[in-house]
């Protein structure tokens, strides 16, 4: 056993993609949980590449499934902001966020971890979602040129950060290198709000938040690498000084806006769920607000409503849905506007639709003062 240590969308109608319709609640059951895996139908979820999420039904049908996930991981050189600045990044399937995945309460989650022998490091992968050896971890540890396969239940429902952990030092490195993602468990029933009432989204994104620790040199300059392994010693001192370079949302500066910018219509409610794996965060919808908010990610806890600004606590993921009321470039960003602005968190949603003069008018427009 590897020496690890802890550290901190077309769907169906009940899906995302779809207009929510009016439903009662799902009336309690005495049906039993299904507790193993034995003779449950087996379904291959097909990861997609952040912000995007897979297909999936927001209420589940039928009985617990396996739900087979297959993660690559790739380390590659990737650009991160627009003046070119490089870096080695370490990814599950090539992105910064790695994808969501996405089960109800009781699935199985059956994944299988691909390291290839293209690569140079160890790596493995820690699911907070997960119960028993560290997330999985300690049993997924895998070398260049090989793969396993684990399997766990989902029985807590939320939003949880997934990572590499393989050990040491290398754990905050790998993550701070890209090597994080999410898994999202719904209810079975589906969401509720704080009454205990049905809600559906129409849309779901997901924006995993990075911060990056890109070396500079005697002049300031951001240096780049000829390999993953090369800059290591470097990056490392950087990380020392809990100062990041970069803050950004799905991997890079710009990556969530112009032609990136995420898309809805008046009208739409849509699920924002987002992921730090490393730094507390505070997200705030520019022109909006979190209708409901799951702030510390636990789809268990009845959510807040109305919020304006919420907290995303290191470590962890959180979801909020809006219902857009006008049309116009709504901005999602973390509210430390220094990180925002200055460091590159920041996304952009493109809404459709016709304006609604009672919310909001301009009465009188700039001119000269009387």
């Amino acid at each position: 056993m590897a020496l690890v240590l802890i550290a901190g969308i077309a769907c169906s109608s009940d899906s995302a993609g779809s207009t929510p319709a009016a439903t009662e609640e799902p009336a309690a059951t005495a049906v039993p949980r299904v507790t193993s895996p034995d003779g449950l139908e087996r379904v291959t979820q097909t990861v997609v590449l952040p912000p995007m999420m897979p297909v999936h039904e927001q209420v589940a049908t039928g009985a617990p499934k396996i739900v087979e996930v297959r993660l690559e991981i790739e380390e590659k050189l990737i650009e991160i902001a627009p003046d070119g600045t490089k870096m080695w990044a370490m990814t599950f399937n090539g992105s910064v966020p790695g994808p969501m995945i996405v089960v109800h309460q009781d699935d199985f989650v059956e994944l299988t971890l691909v390291n290839p022998a293209t690569n140079t490091l160890q790596h493995n992968i820690d699911l907070h979602a997960a119960t028993g050896a560290l997330g999985g971890g300690d049993l997924t540890l895998v070398n260049p040129g090989e793969e396993v396969t684990f399997r766990f239940q989902a029985t807590k429902t939320g939003v949880f950060v997934y990572h590499c952990a393989p050990g040491g030092i290398m754990i905050p490195l790998h993550v701070v290198s890209g090597m994080n993602g999410a898994i999202m468990v719904l209810p079975r029933a589906g969401l509720s709000d704080a009454q205990g009432q049905p809600v559906k989204y129409d849309k779901a994104y997901y924006i995993g938040e990075q911060d990056f620790y890109v070396p500079t040199d005697e002049n300031g300059a951001y240096k780049e690498y000829a390999t993953v392994g090369e800059g290591i010693g470097d990056t490392l001192e950087v990380m020392k000084t809990l100062t990041p370079s970069h803050i950004v949302f799905n991997g890079a500066v710009g990556a969530l806006t112009g032609d990136g910018a995420l898309s809805a219509n008046v009208g739409d409610n849509v699920l924002f769920i987002h992921s730090q794996a490393n730094r507390d965060t505070r997200p705030h919808l520019i022109g909006g607000h979190g209708d409901l908010v799951w702030e510390r990610g636990s789809f268990d806890d009845a959510p807040q409503a109305n919020l304006e600004t919420w907290f995303i606590a290191g470590g962890s993921a959180g979801a909020a849905m809006y219902e857009f009321k006008q049309p116009g470039l709504y901005a999602y960003v973390n509210h430390n506007l220094i990180e925002a602005i200055l460091k590159g968190a920041a996304a952009h949603i493109n809404v459709e639709g016709e304006w609604n003069n009672d919310l909001m008018e301009q009465i009188k427009a700039p001119g000269p003062i009387n």
